[in-house]
């Protein structure tokens, strides 16, 4: 008998959670323990179900809920998220794995690909569609490939400030996302990234790997 993976919908649309729900119902190992919206009050009641995986729709990939799920998984060990995006967008799908998702599903999935996945991510795979790998290899070979690394120097003067930026730099974060990590506005992070880049003299934000201590 398989184990019982317990999932938490998070989705925007009335619709498509009832349509995953009746989906996932269906399924003996899989058990839909809760559903919602996104709400500044959905992490309490995620964290109460206690679920082991949350599927989540694109529509979530803010940087809000990129920090949701970081988190969830403080908060929830070996919790594990799968996404189902709408169109089959590159720039989606890194966003994704960026902020943790493990398991991606397109529009146009079956319900059994669906249940499928949940399934390989719940065993501890990875899971995204043939479409997207090739995005996944060329980010990494882009990374490879950029100018050498900077690495960070004692005698350098960052601020307090400037060191937490740092630290958000090299999780390969956006602006947006690092401004809502810190509860600044975009404007104000993109300064302090300018004057990061020029007190190390690296050229892109790329190119740090290092933080002082």
């Amino acid at each position: 008998m398989r184990k019982i993976t317990e999932v938490f919908l998070l989705a925007e649309s009335r619709l498509l959670r009832e349509a995953l729900i009746r989906l996932l119902s269906k399924k003996n190992d899989i058990r839909v323990v809760g559903a919602n919206a996104y709400s500044p009050a959905v992490h309490e009641e995620i964290v109460a179900k206690h679920p082991q995986m949350i599927l989540l729709d694109s529509n979530g990939l803010s940087s809000c809920i990129a920090t949701l799920i970081s988190t969830l998984r403080a908060s929830l060990r070996n919790l594990r998220v799968v996404m189902v995006d709408m169109d089959s967008d590159d720039g989606t799908f890194l966003r994704a794995v960026r902020a943790g998702v493990v398991g991606y599903v397109l529009k146009d999935a079956s319900a059994l690909e669906v249940a499928a996945t949940i399934r390989a991510v719940a065993a501890g795979e990875a899971v995204c569609p043939p479409s997207l790998s090739m995005a996944l290899f060329r980010f990494v070979a882009q990374q490879m490939s950029v100018a050498p690394a900077v690495s960070w120097g004692a005698d350098l003067k960052l601020s307090r400030r400037e060191q937490q930026l740092a630290e958000l730099l090299r999780e390969r974060l956006t602006n947006k996302e690092i401004a809502a990590r810190l509860n600044l506005s975009e404007q104000t992070v993109k300064n302090h990234v300018h004057h990061i880049l020029r007190k190390v003299g690296a050229p892109n934000r790329f190119t740090i790997t290092t933080v002082p201590s």
